[in-house]
């Protein structure tokens, strides 16, 4: 019997389950969960802070998922290294888990810069799991004002999460533009000109050189007091276990398309994890719920003795902020061209007869057609992209293709 270990508890891992399941019903599976719940949609939290959802609605599967699933999950417990050669996991505590196939499905944690004086703050959040999101309900339980140091995608969205908890939010970073990894320059400007709009005070350029108590001296020698603090510069992922092991890493755990590992019988998945990008035609790590999903359950099929491939991966980021919506998907190469459209515009980048990438501000419906024609190399000269760039519509597909797409529908819209 084949005895299978995940060491992770979050959408990679749920999928990886669903995956082995896919093609072994009998096996053993020992989930590793250093969160002490079960597996829920991370990107919620900021909408939990609001009060536009709860923690039944927080659940990314049903109660009984594992047990339907035939699997032990050790809540609370940390893998501290695996020995590839002996098949055994290491957990805190001394015990070791053997495993037939394991994989690492481990997330990533926050980068904290070393701030001078930050030992001074008396209270300092991270702001990337529900036990953080918890830890902020409680110290806004009353209005405060609230310093995130971090102006990309989880520091924005915890700052919208406060929103009406706080008294005042500032928030600061050394790009000069909010989501500067995400964004150009005019679209970053859309961006936060709605979060000023409700309230929410930037330094861009601009970070924390010192921490005394309560206040930031900035390095444009301003200052700002604060009450709460929120390290939100950036994440790392959590490729340890593999490299200790003498597997191959980079910005994370280097797989192919079948989601193996250099190490043997070892595989990975989601955002430690840094897979085949199709947008741009090597690996990156693309740390998004959908693709956390599509390579833990490839993960799992392959695990189990499957022979999937996860060959159209893209990096993708649907946002919301206020009412704005944005969404951007695959890489911002070659040619630009520019539609504005009744509430907003969209950028769309063509090289060599391909979409390439594409930014969508204020008008985000039917996305999934761009995104379609970068995930399946789609050449332009075969449909009508003209159309296409005016309005997102299936029309500026062939019957044919319309057929694959949507299962036969015979009207455009």
């Amino acid at each position: 019997m084949n005895r299978y270990v995940i060491v992770g508890n979050g959408v990679a891992a749920a999928a990886c389950i669903e995956g082995i399941r896919s093609t072994d019903r009998s096996g053993e599976i020992t989930v590793v969960s250093a969160e002490n719940r079960p597996v829920y949609c991370r990107p919620l939290i900021s909408y939990y802070l609001e009060g536009k959802t709860d923690l039944a609605r927080m659940n990314y599967r049903e109660e009984s998922f594992y047990e339907e699933n035939g699997c032990a999950v050790l809540y609370g417990r940390k893998a501290e290294r695996i020995d590839p050669a002996a098949k055994t996991v290491f957990l805190d505590g001394g015990e070791t888990l053997p495993y037939t196939r394991l994989c690492v499905a481990a997330g990533s944690s926050p980068f904290v810069p070393p701030f001078k004086g930050l030992d001074t703050v008396p209270e300092t959040y991270s702001f990337m799991t529900l036990d953080d999101a918890l830890s902020l309900e409680r110290a806004t339980e009353t209005p405060r004002d609230v310093l995130i140091v971090g102006a990309g995608l989880i520091g924005l969205k915890c700052a919208e999460g406060l929103h009406a908890r706080a008294k005042s939010i500032t928030v600061c970073d050394l790009a000069d533009r909010v989501l500067s990894s995400i964004l150009d320059a005019e679209d970053a400007a859309a961006v936060q000109a709605k979060l000023e709009e409700n309230g929410i005070r930037f330094f861009l350029g601009n970070s924390v050189a010192e921490f005394r108590g309560n206040t930031a001296l900035m390095q444009n020698g301003e200052t700002v007091t604060f009450d709460v603090l929120v390290l939100a510069v950036g994440v790392r992922a959590n490729a340890a276990l593999v490299k200790d092991a003498g597997g191959e890493t980079g910005r994370g755990i280097v797989v192919d398309a079948s989601m193996r590992t250099t190490l043997p019988d070892v595989y990975a998945a989601g955002d430690c994890a840094e897979g085949p990008d199709a947008s741009v035609g090597f690996n990156r790590v693309l740390a998004i719920l959908p693709n956390a999903w599509l390579q833990g359950y490839t993960a799992g099929v392959n695990m189990a003795g499957g022979g999937a491939a996860l060959e159209n991966a893209i990096p993708m980021n649907s946002i919301g902020f206020f009412g704005l919506h944005t969404m951007t998907a695959g890489c911002r190469t070659g040619q630009e061209e520019v539609e504005h459209t009744p509430n907003g515009y969209r950028r769309l980048y063509t090289e060599n007869g391909y979409l390439k990438g594409f930014a969508l501000i204020g008008e985000t419906r039917r996305a999934g057609l761009y995104t379609s024609l970068i995930r399946d190399k789609v050449p332009l000269e075969s449909i009508d992209f003209t159309l296409l760039k005016q309005a997102a519509t299936s029309a500026a597909f062939s019957r044919e293709k319309r057929k694959t797409m949507f299962g036969g529908a015979k009207h455009a819209d």
